[in-house]
């Protein structure tokens, strides 16, 4: 039998702790992997999350996509068509009274003094001419028309001069004057190629989807901030032209502006009108907010003060009544303040349902 000496041993023992320290190793390694595969996200939960951000990615390009991709929208008649003589220069003239109001009958008014300073284009868009801009496509073709504001069925001069008296913040012409025969002759000549009866694709403005939730002033003033004061100004004042007479950006609040009985002081219209055409630059096909945006930016905008309306006399059947008319009584069981921020799909469903019932009934 041989026998171990000392060195043997030493040597022994090293390669015995060598191999204990390797399977330690071994061990600690093999423990982490096993904890890594229990505790680390599935393959599933990753998709997941990526299909998550890329629908939210998605969501809010589509939000920012064309609101209207047609062919065939309603395109305003070219200069050339305008007629020769008395009739052509009365069109021209109108126009001008749509695209300049307030220098022609503004306070400082060349012919009266009758608004606020505001054009009827700062609503009208180009003159009435553009997609979404709440045009007068459809001005010719619909009226006279009945309207539940009213209770009465109304004239293009009716509704020239509650344009007026609302949006302008100030007096009608005479439904005899010059100026006022003019405006209605651009409006008809405008829709003279739109059969009686029809609305053709883009008048008016643009119907942005109801949000679940009540549009929101504090995340309007956000986005009033950010994209809207540097033309209107922090508060809401507007921008004048160099001379005075006019303003060269509206305002939007304050003495100056469009008074409570306005149609862009109903929280849709003014909703729709930004969505397709504001900030600056933007337009139905290439808009700049998404849907929440122009909710909110709206619920913000009309939050602050501005001249109000004897509105006394409107909606002398209630049940007609928008349902975003800020103003009761209502023969719903809303709040005015759920009339005025919304949600509104909930208020619309009844009013369906309440149709409905009369239909059966």
């Amino acid at each position: 039998m041989t026998q171990i000496n000392s060195e043997d041993e030493k040597k022994l023992v090293k390669s015995v702790n060598s191999l204990i320290t390797l399977l330690m190793l071994v061990v600690v390694t093999m423990f982490a992997l096993v904890l890594w595969m229990l505790f680390k996200p599935t393959e599933s939960e990753i998709s997941n999350e990526q299909i998550a951000e890329q629908m939210a990615k998605m969501d809010k390009e589509t939000q920012l996509g064309s609101l209207d991709n047609s062919s065939d929208l309603w395109t305003a008649p070219s200069d050339s068509e305008i007629p020769s003589g008395p009739a052509g220069e009365e069109i021209k003239y109108g126009r001008d009274l749509i695209a300049r109001t307030a220098e022609f009958l503004g306070p400082k008014g060349s012919v009266a003094k009758l608004t606020n300073g505001m054009n009827c284009q700062n609503c009208h868009l180009n003159a009435g001419t553009a997609p979404y801009g709440n045009n007068y496509s459809a001005v010719a073709s619909t009226y006279p028309k009945f309207r539940g504001r009213s209770g009465t069925t109304e004239t293009i001069f009716k509704r020239i001069g509650d344009c007026f008296e609302r949006s302008l913040n100030g007096k009608a012409p005479d439904s005899t004057s010059k100026e006022m025969k003019a405006m209605a002759a651009y409006i008809k000549w405008l829709g003279k190629d739109v059969k009686k009866g029809e609305k053709p694709k883009g008048s008016g403005l643009y119907e942005v989807p109801f949000l679940t939730r009540a549009a929101d002033p504090v995340k309007g003033k956000a986005i009033y901030e950010a994209k809207c004061q540097s033309c209107h100004q922090a508060d809401g004042a507007g921008m004048m032209n160099d001379k005075g007479n006019a303003y060269t950006y509206p305002p939007l609040w304050g003495k100056n502006s469009y008074n409570s009985g306005a149609g862009l002081y109903r929280m849709s219209r003014f909703a729709g009108y930004v969505r397709a055409n504001m900030p600056l630059g933007a337009t139905y096909s290439s808009p700049q907010l998404t849907n929440e945006e122009a909710w909110d930016v709206a619920a913000f905008v009309n939050s602050q003060d501005r001249p109000n309306k004897d509105l006394s006399k409107d909606w002398p059947d209630i049940s007609k009544k928008n349902i975003d008319h800020p103003f009761g009584p209502y023969v719903d069981p809303f709040k005015e303040s759920q009339h005025k921020f919304g949600p509104f799909g909930e208020i619309k469903a009844f009013y369906d349902a309440m149709k409905d019932s009369k239909k059966k009934g």
